[in-house]
């Protein structure tokens, strides 16, 4: 049933029903302003406010660079965990790794799948921070965009079953803090697994 007691039937009625027009919607004179009216003139307010300063202040968003733009800039053998106790934030970097959708390759515990385990004793580009960093942030390979890990000057230090690229998740880890955490987790499970620990 409609507001006017009319049944909702294509051949009764045809002539679409408008509630906002005064045969339905009394006191419409009256009304005050809703609660969206007044959030989007808030909104108006402040954007307003915001051209009439200026605007030059950069936001936090603005200043946050990628770790692929970090890789990218940051000269070779300057990228440092700041995590060295890194098993402190291991547990955070597991789910940013399992986010990311690391897992997909390297499996839910690093021990591997279509990619190389992390579990191993030789990494293929080397263990230091600054290595794990690019090859995450930029990737190996055709999958490197432009081959940017190879013209850094990065080779295979090591062989293994696994040989495929490392696709570049630079931009899909979207900052370097969650990127040196996914590391984090990475030593411990790497030195978990080691017989010598780390």
């Amino acid at each position: 049933m409609l507001a006017d007691g009319a049944a909702l039937d294509p051949a009764v009625r045809t002539k679409p029903v408008c509630y906002c027009d005064s045969a339905y919607f009394k006191g419409a004179e009256t009304m005050r302003p809703s609660t969206v009216h007044r959030t989007v003139g808030g909104v108006l307010i402040v954007l307003t406010l915001a051209a009439l300063t200026g605007g030059n202040d950069i936001t936090a968003a603005e200043s946050v660079t990628t770790p692929l733009e970090r890789a990218a800039s940051t000269p070779k053998g300057q990228l440092k965990s700041p995590y060295a106790d890194f098993a402190s934030v291991a547990e955070e970097g597991r789910r940013k790794y399992m986010a990311a959708g690391c897992n997909g390759c390297h499996g839910g515990g690093g021990g591997g799948g279509m990619a190389m385990p992390l579990t191993n004793p030789v990494w293929i580009y080397g263990d230091d921070d600054d290595t794990l960093f690019r090859v995450i942030a930029l990737g190996t390979g055709k999958l490197s965009p432009g081959d940017a890990f190879g013209k850094q000057g990065y080779k295979r230090k090591g062989s293994e079953a696994v040989v495929g690229p490392m696709p570049h998740f630079g931009e899909i880890i979207k900052t370097d803090d969650d990127l040196w955490k996914i590391i984090a987790w990475i030593r411990s499970v790497y030195c978990e697994r080691r017989a010598a620990g780390c």
